[in-house]
Order: structure tokens, then sequence, then C-alpha cells
């Protein structure tokens, strides 16, 4: 059994694969600079440390990694200036790749994104790329996992939608032919799992997609039946898209940005089949969605049941 680093390990996707590791037999480390408010998610967990730490800080890092057999960089954010993408997706993993290179440690699962590349239209999906390139060159036992939208009970995605339509009467949607493969956060949990001691995929970039591909208008039509909030949706593109763009970016919230807007220009799909080193088929977003965003549905955390019953078969 190894001990696992999580950078990012309090968030959505981080806290779901704490749970599985430790459910594995694993030791896990998940350093955050807010101790206080994580503690009551994480601390339950046997096996898990949660350290105050400031992964940002070479020195701190250096330590968390000398402690460490594997390291698992979830770190990602969705909106910010140029800098911040810098210093999430490029700075941060360059610092580690460093910290890992000097404590001799080998292993790194680094998680990207569809359509990360030093050439595409948005600060989101270039820092993401230069990111890659740091980590490809790292000379480590690298995997890349590049998941499209993740879904599941917590997510801000389709339940932004949920939201959304439940206040508003009609929905203005910016890219409403924009397209998507989601994915069901339990399955990349899986997927990090089955790849932190399996030499098939060192050295790989993975792309994780869900079985269908969707329009994001379908995405937000099929939320309203879910929820019973069915809205009349107004498709808004060119000039439109911008204008809603840039006023959601200025709003509390920041619910979108011109950035997402240009990330939305390139199809957040995959090429290709689910890998099949992975071993496993991923799970249709109808089969999960309905149970955590239906107002019918009970309100159970199937997310975790999957999760237990996934660990269990591996």
């Amino acid at each position: 059994m190894a001990t696992v680093l999580i950078i990012g390990g309090s968030g959505f996707l981080g806290h779901l694969v704490a749970a599985a590791l430790v459910k594995q037999g694993h030791s896990v480390i998940v350093p955050t600079r807010r101790y206080q408010q994580q503690k009551g998610n994480l601390l339950v967990l046997p096996n898990l440390s949660l350290l105050e730490a400031d992964v940002n800080d070479p020195s701190q890092l250096r330590l968390l990694v000398q402690a460490s057999d594997v390291i698992i960089n979830l770190v990602g954010i969705l909106q910010g200036d140029e800098a911040a993408f810098q210093r999430a997706h490029v700075d941060l993993p360059s610092q580690l790749v460093t910290a890992m290179q000097q404590a001799g440690k080998r292993r790194l699962i680094h998680i990207s994104a569809v359509g990360a590349d030093e050439q595409a239209p948005s600060r989101y999906l270039r820092s993401k790329g230069r990111g890659e390139q740091v980590v490809r060159q790292s000379g480590l036992d690298y995997t890349i996992l590049r998941p499209s939208v993740i879904f599941g009970e917590g997510d801000r995605f389709l339940t932004m939608f949920a939201k959304l339509q439940s206040l508003f009467p009609v929905m203005p949607l910016a890219c409403p032919h924009a397209r998507f493969q989601p994915i069901w956060v339990m399955d990349v949990v899986q997927a990090i799992c089955r790849c932190l001691d399996l030499p098939a995929t060192f050295n790989q970039t993975l792309a994780l997609g869900g079985p269908r591909q969707y329009t994001l208008r379908e995405l937000v039509a099929y939320v309203g039946q879910l929820t019973g909030h069915r809205r009349p949706i107004l498709g808004l593109t060119g000039a439109l898209a911008t204008v809603q763009a840039w006023m959601l970016e200025k709003a509390p919230g920041q619910l979108m940005s011109r950035d997402n807007l240009a990330s939305m220009s390139v199809p957040n799909v995959v090429e290709g089949p689910f890998p099949s080193v992975l071993g496993f088929v991923p799970t249709a977003l109808e089969a999960i969605a309905p149970f955590y965003l239906s107002n019918a549905a009970p309100r159970q955390r199937f997310d975790r049941f999957r999760a237990n019953h996934a660990n269990s078969d591996n």
C-alpha cells in the first residue's frame, strides 16, 4: 500500500479520490490552506492526514513530496487572469516536478482537460497545455488524464443549470451548439485509482469521456426535464454570447467568463473509445443524473454508494 499525496484533494473530485484510496488501504495526505473549513469533510476518513500547508510554497511542497510515494495533482481553476492560470496550471506542476525529482519520487498522476493545447483559443486550455508539457518533459513515470466535463452530485455544471432554470422563466444560453462528452465523477475516480500502480498507463495521456456526446442545448433541456423546470432556451451566438459572458463575468459568483466562452469554441469531446487499459466502461449520464437532479428522486448519496461498490470490485 502506498502513501498518496493529493494536491487539490479537498475539492469536488479530490475528496472522492481520497475516500476511494483510503478504502483500498492506502495512506492519503491532503494539504489545504483552509484546514478549519475542510476538516469536517475529510478527517473522518481513516489513514488520511489533513495538513495545513501551502503547496505553492516550494519548501512546504518539498516536505509533502518527501513523505509520499505517489503524487496526484488535481489542481485546476476555471476563471482567472493570465497570471492565475499560469500559477495554478503551469507553475505549480513545475514546482511539483522539481520537488519529485529532488526527492527521487517517480509516480505522478496529473489531471488536465480535454482540449488542452498551447495554441488553444482560451487562457484555460493554453495553460493546461503548458502544464502538460511540463509533466511530459519531467522524466517521471507520469499519467496525464484528460476528462471532459465532470458531472455528479455536487458538480458545478448540471447542478448550476438546474438552479438557474428553477429561478428564471427563460434560459439565455451562450454557445448552445457547443459539444460535450460528460463523464461521471466516480468514473474519473476509478480511472485515477486504477492508474495508481498500472505500468501500462505510465507515460500515457488518456482522454476520459462518457458514452455519449451532447450539445449544451441538449444537456440544459435534459436538466430542465429532470427537475420539472423546463424553460424555453434562447440560444446566443456571436456578440450576444460575448455580452452575456461579460455580464456573468462581472456578477457575483462568476458563473461564466469570456474565457469559458472561448473554451467552448473547441469541442469538449474525446477522439476514439474509452481507454481499454483502464478495464471498465464509463457510466451513462442518464443512469446517474436523475438520482441527484430529479425532484422526485430519493435524496441519497449515490456517488458514495457507487464508489464503495466500484472499489469492492477492484
